[in-house]
């Protein structure tokens, strides 16, 4: 089973100056950040605009960069979709090109009803390759979708044989605490607010994927070895710095500021596509 750790950025999705995906500068973007100490990529997360790619076009960004990883770090494929047939030919598709594990964020319009109907949906969404490590990506500011994760956790493990985990992109710092607690050693409760990352390791994160980790992997590496050393106020500096940050960046627009801070670093992915 693959197991998620250390600080894993979600990927922004290259693409030129007609947003046209471009796939050309995979190679250097990924050795940019294995080298800056990645424990792993998901590719096509919400930072990698999944909604606003078509289904073609997200594999063709996997492929990508599963080939320039190289089996050097983990790479997670992000397969959600809106229509199951989508999202199970991302899930084929990411087995085919040896991604190490999925992950998938429920429907955002048409919701699965309930702690049952998301497990339903994942059920399918997983049959296409059943092997595949799987873990349910939680983002309900997104998705609208509301959970108790620990409810889905006790619910979902005995249904899902290749659930690997969860991507906890929420604020409710006690439900986290409570997944880790009952769940530390059998799943990967993997912790995704780039804000709260130091809360987020106090309650025992032990794998965080963020947007972040792209551009300001050392300041968030910072953080982390602070925390280790048990430096709570050098720790705190980091984190707030980091809130700062994001803050600045969303006032110019989270994904666009994103990709210009990597074009700052030499690396130009372009810019969002419309309607961002």
């Amino acid at each position: 089973m693959t197991e998620l750790t250390g600080l894993i950025p979600a990927v922004l999705t290259p693409m030129d100056a007609d947003g046209a995906i471009a796939l050309d500068v995979v190679g250097a973007y990924t050795d940019r950040l294995i080298a800056a100490g990645a424990g792993g990529i998901l590719v096509c997360g919400t930072t990698g605009e999944f909604p606003s790619l078509t289904i073609p076009e997200r594999q063709a960004v996997a492929a990508a960069f599963v080939e320039a990883t190289a089996g050097r770090v983990p790479v997670a494929v992000h397969v959600g979709a809106n229509d199951l047939p989508g999202a199970q030919a991302l899930t084929a598709h990411a087995a085919e090109i040896g991604a190490d594990c999925i992950a998938a964020a429920p429907p955002c319009f048409l919701q699965p009803s309930g702690v049952d109907g998301v497990i339903d949906w994942c059920e399918r969404v997983t049959a296409p390759a059943p092997e595949l490590p799987f873990y349910y990506y939680h983002i309900p500011s997104m998705s609208g979708v509301e959970l108790d994760m620990l409810a889905f956790l006790r619910a979902a493990q005995p249904r899902l044989g290749s659930l690997a985990g969860i991507k906890f992109t929420h604020e409710a710092l006690d439900e986290y605490a409570m997944c880790i607690d009952e769940f530390a050693g059998r799943l990967d409760i993997l912790f995704g607010r780039d804000e709260l990352l130091l809360p987020g390791l106090v309650v025992g994160a032990t794998g965080a994927i963020g947007s972040g980790y792209n551009f300001a992997m050392p300041l968030y590496r910072a953080l982390w070895t602070a925390f280790e050393a048990g430096d709570l106020a050098a720790a705190r500096t980091c984190q707030c710095v980091g809130i700062e940050l994001i803050g600045t960046l969303a006032r110019y627009g989270y994904f666009a500021g994103s990709k210009h801070c990597m074009k700052l670093l030499g690396l130009d992915l372009g810019q969002p596509r419309a309607p961002l």
